[in-house]
C-alpha cells in the first residue's frame, strides 16, 4: 500500500498518528541487554514464588525512551503517596498508570503501548499485533483469546451486553467484522472509515477491547459448569450469573484485587478501606534502555480523605504527587508549606476549552424558557453582561484567559475571534437585544419580565466541583442583575445534574469547558456538535444522536443541525484540509450561536510534587482527555532520588 497525502489512513490519524501505512514501529535496542530485578521482588525470585524478570517481560517489551528535558532514566525504590476524595476514585490508577493498547506521547501522537505494533489500511482495517511473552499481573498469557472473549462473550453476547458494544466500536451501526489471525494477531474491520477506535484505546476512561479471559470464563454461562457457576451465584447474593459476570468485570473500577491487570502497579486492598496500596505488577511490559522493566516504584497507595480536605494534607506533606482536588485558590497555601514539608508546588498548564462556562439547556421543558433560550439574541445578551475580566482578576489573580468557550492558543485551530465573539464586557448592547427580543416590562425591582408575566430569573444547577463556581457566579449575578436577570444558584450532583438536563428540567448548568481545548484537525469535533446525552446545552438532541433516533428529539435548530452535518462531514472527509476547513466552520458557528457561555480559560493547575520525585514535568498539562492527568506523562517512569 502506497502512503500517499489523500490516503484514508489519514482519517485515524488524530493528533498527529504516527504509525503510516501499515507501518512498523522500531523498537530500540538495550544499552544493557540484560535484565535487573526489582530488589523488592528477589525474595520471592529466589523462592520459586515468581520466575525470573527475563521470563516475565515480553521477548520484545516496549522501550521507554528519556527525550524530555530533565528526564532520565531511574532506579527502583519507594511510594508514592496520593489522595483521593471518593473510594470509587481507586480507578484514577488506571488512568495514571495509562497502560493502553496505543497512547498519546507528551506531543500528542498516538503510539502502539500494549501492542507491538498496529496496522491501519485504509482507515478502516486495523491488524493489532501482541507482544509475545506478554502476561497479565497474575502470569496468564496475555493473547487473541482475551480479544475474543470480549467480542463474543461480553460486547455481542446478548446476555451481557443486550445493547451491543460501545458507539465506538460502530460505524454508522454497523459492527466490524473480528478475526483472529493467530495467538497473537487480531484484527477489526468496518465497511468505512473509523476515525473513533484509536483515541477511543487512548481516552483517559478507554474502551478495554480485550478481558483476563481465564479469569472472567468462571462466571460466564457459556463456559463454566453450570452447577458451580450456581453455586457462585448464590454465595456471591447476586440474582443472576450475568450480575455475577458483572461484578467481576472492572478492569476499569480497580476494585478487585483478585483480577489480573496490565497497569503498571495492582491493586492489593479490598473495598471498603480509606488506604489502599497498589504494588507493582511483576509482568509489566515496560522496561528502560538500561534492563529495568518499569515501574521504577515500588508502590502506589491511595488515601481516601473528604476532597476538603486534600488541600490542607498535601500542604503539610501527606501526599508526594497531588493534583486532584487541589484549585488555584489554594495555591498559596500550598506554597507556604513547600520548605517545611519538602515539596514543591508547580503551575500546570489546564487545556479545557474554559475553566468553567454556563450551559442553556436548548431542549428546556418549560416552553416559554425554551422560545427565550433558542434565541440567539438572549445567549449573546447574557454573555456581553459578564465582567470576564472583573472574574479574572478577583478569582484568578489575572492568570486566566478570558473569552468564550473554544480552542486555546496551543491549538492549531486557533483564532482569537472564536475566544473573543460576543464575549466582551457591553452592558448598553446586552440591554438593546434584550429590548429587541421584547422583554421591555420589568418589575419593581428592575428585573425584565418574561411573556406570561414571571420575571426573568436564571435558575443555575451546579454539581458544585470546583468551589470557586458559588464565587463567580456571584459576580455573574452582580453584572446580570444591570440587564435586569436575577440569577440564583442552585447546589446538586453530577449524576442529578445530567439527569435533569435530559428531563428538560434545568434551565441552565454551570460546568467545565471543552474537555479537549487543544484539538488538531485530526480530532473529533463532536464535543461541539450534537453527540451525547450528557451535553448539556442540548442533552435531547445530542441522545437522539447517540440512540440514532431512538430516544431524545430530532435536532430542529437550523444552527445545531449543521453542526451535524458538519460533523458527519467530518468522519467521511479524507484529506486533511477539508477536516481543517470543517473544523473553523463548526468552531465559527458555535461562537456566533454562542450554544455555550465561556467565561475564563488557561487558569494554572496547583500541582504538589515530593522534592525528591523524578522525571515529574516542571512546566506540565493537567487535562482529562487527551492526556490522562499525569498518565501522559507515564508515572511509571518517576522515581526518588536517594540521598
Amino acid at each position: 500500500m502506497v502512503c500517499t497525502r489523500s490516503s484514508r489512513l489519514h482519517i485515524v490519524l488524530p493528533l498527529m498518528l504516527v504509525f503510516g501505512c501499515a507501518a512498523v514501529l522500531p523498537v530500540p535496542a538495550f544499552a544493557d541487554p540484560s535484565y535487573k530485578e526489582p530488589p523488592v521482588l528477589r525474595e520471592l525470585v529466589a523462592a520459586g514464588q515468581l520466575p525470573p524478570v527475563g521470563e516475565r517481560v515480553p521477548s520484545e517489551p516496549s522501550v521507554v525512551e528519556f527525550s524530555g528535558i530533565g528526564q532520565n532514566p531511574g532506579h527502583y525504590g519507594g511510594a508514592i503517596r496520593t489522595i483521593m476524595g471518593r473510594a470509587k476514585d481507586i480507578r484514577m490508577m488506571v488512568v495514571y498508570g495509562y497502560a493502553r493498547l496505543v497512547g498519546y506521547d507528551r506531543k500528542y501522537r498516538l503510539k502502539a503501548d500494549i501492542l507491538r505494533r498496529l496496522e491501519v489500511e485504509e482507515g478502516r482495517r486495523f491488524t493489532l499485533h501482541l507482544r509475545k511473552g506478554h502476561r497479565w499481573s497474575d502470569g496468564h498469557p496475555f493473547t487473541a483469546e482475551d480479544f475474543r472473549y470480549f467480542w463474543e462473550d461480553v460486547a455481542t453476547d446478548p446476555d451481557i451486553s443486550p445493547y451491543g458494544p460501545d458507539s465506538h466500536l460502530l460505524v454508522e451501526g454497523k459492527l466490524p467484522v473480528f478475526e483472529v489471525l493467530d495467538t497473537y494477531t487480531v484484527r477489526y474491520t468496518w465497511h468505512k472509515a473509523n476515525p473513533f477506535f484509536l483515541p477511543s484505546l487512548a481516552a483517559a476512561s478507554p474502551i478495554f477491547i480485550y478481558r483476563p479471559a481465564h479469569y472472567l470464563k468462571h462466571f460466564h454461562a457459556k463456559h463454566e459448569d453450570a452447577e458451580r457457576l450456581e453455586m457462585k451465584v448464590k454465595k456471591s447474593r447476586k440474582q443472576t450469573w450475568r450480575a455475577l459476570h458483572f461484578g467481576h468485570d472492572r478492569l476499569y473500577r480497580f476494585d478487585l484485587p483478585e483480577m489480573p491487570t496490565l497497569q503498571p502497579w495492582m491493586n492489593t486492598t479490598p473495598p471498603p478501606s480509606e488506604r489502599f496500596v497498589f504494588k507493582r505488577n511483576p509482568y509489566y511490559h515496560r522496561v528502560d534502555g538500561n534492563g529495568l522493566q518499569l515501574p521504577y516504584v515500588d508502590e502506589f497507595i491511595l488515601t481516601i480523605a473528604g476532597a476538603k480536605l486534600i488541600a490542607a494534607k498535601a500542604g503539610s506533606g501527606e501526599a508526594d504527587l497531588q493534583a486532584r482536588s487541589l484549585q488555584f485558590k489554594n495555591y498559596t497555601f500550598l506554597k507556604r508549606g513547600e520548605q517545611r514539608n519538602d515539596f514543591t508546588v508547580h503551575r500546570w498548564v489546564t487545556a479545557k476549552g474554559a475553566q468553567m462556562a454556563l450551559y442553556p439547556n436548548l431542549n428546556a421543558a418549560d416552553p416559554v424558557w425554551s422560545k427565550l433560550l433558542r434565541d440567539v439574541r438572549f445567549r449573546r445578551a447574557l454573555s456581553l453582561a459578564i465582567d470576564r475580566h472583573e472574574i479574572n482578576q478577583v478569582v484568578y489573580f489575572g492568570l486566566g484567559l478570558e473569552g468564550g468557550n473554544t480552542v486555546l492558543p496551543k491549538s492549531p485551530l486557533f483564532k482569537p475571534a472564536y475566544r473573543s465573539l460576543w464575549a466582551s464586557y457591553d452592558i448598553k448592547k446586552a440591554n438593546a437585544l434584550l429590548d429587541e427580543i421584547g422583554l421591555l416590562e420589568r418589575d419593581s425591582n428592575g428585573i425584565r419580565l418574561l411573556p406570561d408575566g414571571n420575571p426573568v430569573e436564571i435558575i443555575v444547577e451546579s454539581a458544585g466541583e470546583d468551589s470557586d463556581q458559588a464565587d463567580v457566579l456571584q459576580l455573574i449575578g452582580d453584572s446580570w442583575r444591570k440587564i435586569g436577570v436575577k440569577l440564583f444558584t442552585k447546589p446538586t450532583r453530577r449524576e442529578v445534574l445530567r439527569r435533569r438536563a435530559l428531563a428538560g428540567a434545568t434551565t441552565m448548568s454551570i460546568w467545565f469547558g471543552l474537555e479537549n481545548g487543544i484539538p488538531t484537525e485530526n480530532s473529533s469535533p463532536e464535543e461541539l456538535t450534537p453527540s451525547r446525552d450528557d451535553q448539556l446545552q442540548w442533552p435531547k438532541w445530542g441522545h437522539y444522536m447517540l440512540t440514532d433516533g431512538q430516544g431524545g428529539e430530532p435536532v430542529d435548530d437550523p444552527a445545531a443541525a449543521k453542526l451535524v452535518a458538519l460533523n458527519k462531514a467530518w468522519i467521511e472527509a479524507s484529506e486533511d484540509q477539508v477536516r481543517e476547513n470543517i473544523w473553523h466552520e463548526i468552531l465559527q458557528i458555535n461562537a456566533e450561536q454562542v450554544f455555550t457561555i465561556g467565561i475564563t480559560a488557561g487558569v494554572p493547575q496547583p500541582v504538589v510534587v515530593n522534592n525528591a520525585l523524578r522525571n515529574v514535568p516542571t512546566n506540565g498539562v493537567y487535562n482529562w482527555d487527551p492526556g490522562a492527568h499525569f498518565g501522559i506523562y507515564r508515572p511509571d517512569t518517576f522515581w526518588y532520588e536517594t540521598k
